[in-house]
């Protein structure tokens, strides 16, 4: 797999990471042996950069991992994040103390002494970023972590927090169904030399082959609410996908393959992380960084999934409640 950076001075990795938040089962049941199974493929496919977070599953996805980690010991990067405590109500904590201890438990878990990447999972608004910066430069200095990132921030929090330790990577979700990110913090973190993480840029399975039915959610599966599909939005946004569906088909490529193609080509500063939890789903995608999207695609793309197409917020009224908006 072709490879990119994750920042200015950290590692270089996978052009593709894997997000891992579906090994704790939280959109659909799994177990130790499919888990394995998957991180296999994606150590096979040339991924080396996993992405994970003590509230998945509640520890569940860091600890498949760190069974998966001293069971093979491969050389990869990890990255993990901490601040969201669950309720009700959901809290979210970016104190020092918080986010030490957290990210000690996130340690345990994995068996390591240390994590690559260590993100705030969302800001709380009454502590000033700059403080979290400093906490960040802390632990980096400890060697507890090599670099931090952030979350679902503007990019003004971005450059307010970089301005005091430089930051190695915002992730937010981006994909061509959710293109807030173009409007400004894109384009920020290129001018800033920070990695940009897109999560769900498949859609949360919608840009894909055999999207997923709400009708199979399980009860703690999100989408259940997911304003995108619910109907009648969910109805209106398989029909307007079903034709870059067969665009990509033309092409020779899966739905998938496609979707992350299109957001590689947006910037070499950006390192998608599709998560699934078996390794056919995973196949599915493997190989999208090989494509190269023509001005012809480009225009074909845009056609069908213009900038804003989705039906429905990404987001219902309480998830929104933790994420900065900032246009």
């Amino acid at each position: 797999m072709k490879t990119r950076q994750l920042g200015a001075n950290g590692p270089s990795v996978g052009a593709i990471g894997l997000g891992c938040m579906s090994l704790a089962g939280v959109f659909g049941e799994t177990n130790e042996a499919e888990s394995f199974a998957c991180l296999d493929a994606a150590r096979e496919a040339g991924i080396d950069f996993l992405d994970t977070a003590n509230i998945y599953g509640m520890g569940r996805s860091e600890e498949v991992l760190g069974r998966w980690l001293a069971d093979r010991k491969p050389q990869v990067t990890i990255a993990t994040k901490a601040s969201i405590v669950p309720g009700p109500p959901r809290e979210i904590r970016n104190d020092e103390g918080h986010l030490r201890s957290e990210l000690e438990a996130s340690l345990k878990r994995l068996g390591r002494d240390h994590v690559e990447l260590f993100y705030i999972h969302r800001r709380q608004q009454d502590i000033p970023v700059e403080d979290v910066a400093g906490t960040m430069a802390r632990l980096i200095e400890e060697g507890k972590i090599g670099g931090w990132g952030l979350s679902e921030v503007a990019p003004s929090t971005l450059r307010r927090a970089h301005a005091v330790c430089p930051v190695m990577a915002v992730q937010n979700e981006y994909s061509l169904w959710t293109r807030l990110p173009d409007l400004g913090l894109i384009q920020t973190c290129k001018e800033l030399g920070v990695a940009f993480v897109p999560f769900s840029p498949v859609g949360r399975g919608m840009l894909t082959d055999a999207p997923p039915r709400p009708e199979d959610f399980i009860d703690r599966d999100f989408r259940r609410t997911n304003p995108r599909f619910v109907e009648p939005n969910y109805s209106t946004n398989m029909a307007l996908i079903d034709g870059f569906r067969t665009f990509a088909r033309t092409r020779g490529w899966t739905t998938s393959a496609a979707a992350l193609a299109w957001v590689l080509d947006r910037g070499e500063h950006l390192i998608p992380i599709p998560a699934t939890r078996t390794a056919g789903h995973l196949a599915e995608w493997r190989g999208a960084d090989k494509i190269r999207l023509t001005d012809e695609d480009r225009a074909e793309i845009d056609r069908l999934l213009p900038v804003g197409f989705a039906h429905g917020d990404r987001y219902d009224d309480a998830q929104t409640l933790t994420v900065e908006r900032y246009c």
